[in-house]
């Protein structure tokens, strides 16, 4: 049977179909009158009981190729004696150190440039004291960061990995951030490490992090993988030279999903820059003693929306919100004197967009303080609260329809009610027109987004 509904790029380009249990399939199968055969395994675990077997779990794990033929890197505490084989260094002799060499580059030969180090290599053997030899090979990258940062939590610590107290205090990491060529490799390699530190009791949780997150790549703007052989790669230093740090750094976070691989663009770039002449502008000519009633409504949207968006990364969907706050401040009243944003707010404002653009924000605060009372700098400010009865009266744009198209937008407030909203619809001039002398049958309420009206 040939249907339209197999993917090409999927697999071989063939499925197999279960009518029973998957919709597509059952769907086909019915179109074809193809009989549909249920078989279906029911309560699995009285059946294990009756046979008196046992529930076995199988992990398949690839090979990890551990070693490396180069001279940095941690080395293998391994010593090799002809008549002993392989023998770990005694625990009084580690840990192993690198010895300090004038040629640390690869050699020809394929081994590690530790080999040719003739004085560090022979040993005598840990077990029955004849020449030995080290192995010369150093161990990956993944096996230093795979622990540094218990480390980290104890430094100084000669005596063991880290004061098991300070570990009860730190760990788990909250937040494990990485590309996604991470999650398969230093994920895993971290987290079997980990584990194995678990079991011989030196660390107290049994799990490394909280919480996972991937972050996508940026790519060319051809969307090809930057690289220097494909002459597309970004130098940063360039970027801010013509654009400015806080530009480079607000475009990175507004360029799109953090997890997702995004395409530069100097279109991007250059709106950020845009948005900060932007401010820097308004906050020369907006300021006053007194805030505007929608702008303050919009200004505490816009902490909520901001806050929880730092929360969950999407640093996009924050700046894209600071933008619109920015856009309507400008767009509120034409003169100074209408005090379209008092100081204390622009204030506010500053604190949420300073993890963003420091240079620029910390700039602006100083100019607005009290020359008596200067306060040293933004970053010892609190992050501001909003005020969620301000937040719960926010607007937004209702879509009208009439069987389906478009036909008006009005703004409402953001919880209107559905009886609110056909009365506020119904008695537009425009929608009369529409609807003519006809009753509507349906009314279609999507709350927060449009109401259909079904004549």
């Amino acid at each position: 049977w040939i249907a339209d509904y197999v993917l090409m790029e999927y697999g071989t380009g063939a499925i197999m179909a279960v009518p029973a249990y998957d919709e597509r399939d059952k769907e086909f199968a019915k179109k074809y009158k193809l009989k549909i055969k249920k078989t279906k395994l029911v309560d699995s675990e009285k059946i294990v009981k009756k046979i008196k077997a046992k529930w076995i779990t199988n992990y398949h794990l690839r090979d990890w190729v551990f070693s490396r033929q180069h001279y940095w890197g941690e080395p293998i505490p391994m010593i090799y004696c002809q008549k002993c084989s392989w023998v770990p260094v005694l625990e009084k002799d580690l840990p192993v150190k690198l010895p300090y060499v004038k040629k640390y580059k690869p050699t020809t030969t394929g081994e590690s440039p530790l080999a040719s180090i003739e004085k560090w290599v022979k040993v005598a053997c840990p077990e029955c004291g004849k020449a030995a030899r080290r192995e010369t090979d150093t161990m990956p990258n993944w096996a230093g960061s795979n622990w540094y940062f218990l480390r980290y939590i104890d430094p100084k610590n000669d005596k063991e990995l880290a004061d098991m107290k300070k570990l009860k205090y730190w760990m788990p990491v909250d937040l494990y951030n990485g590309g996604m060529e991470h999650t398969t490799l230093h994920l895993l390699y971290s987290r079997f490490i980990y584990k194995f530190l678990y079991d011989i009791k030196v660390v107290p949780t049994s799990e490394p992090y909280t919480k996972r997150r991937s972050h996508g790549m940026v790519l060319a703007e051809d969307g090809k993988k930057m690289s220097k052989s494909f002459g597309n790669v970004i130098v940063p230093d360039e970027v801010i030279k013509g654009y400015g740090a806080d530009s480079l750094r607000l475009y990175e976070m507004f360029m799109g999903p953090f997890e997702q691989a995004i395409n530069w663009s100097i279109e991007g770039l250059e709106g950020c820059f845009r948005f900060l002449k932007k401010v820097w502008a308004v906050y020369q000519e907006k300021i006053g003693s007194k805030t505007n009633k929608e702008l303050e409504q919009k200004l505490h949207y816009t902490i909520k929306k901001v806050s929880d968006d730092l929360e969950n990364m999407k640093f996009n969907t924050a700046v894209a919100s600071m933008m619109e706050f920015v856009n309507m401040w400008v767009a509120t009243g034409r003169t100074k004197q209408e005090n379209s944003l008092s100081k204390s707010d622009t204030e506010k404002f500053l604190r949420i967009l300073a993890p963003f653009c420091p240079h620029i924000c910390e700039e602006i605060f100083s100019k607005i303080q009290d020359t008596r009372n200067k306060k040293q700098t933004i970053f010892k400010e609190q992050w501001p609260k909003y005020d969620k009865r301000l937040v719960k009266k926010q607007k937004f744009e209702l879509v009208i329809q009439v069987n389906g198209k478009v036909r008006d937008k009005i703004e409402a407030d953001i919880d209107i009610s559905q009886k609110e909203a056909e009365k506020l619809v119904l008695e537009r001039e425009r929608i009369k027109k529409w609807l003519g002398n006809k009753r509507p049958k349906v009314i279609i309420f999507i709350k927060g987004r449009l109401i259909n009206i079904v004549i």
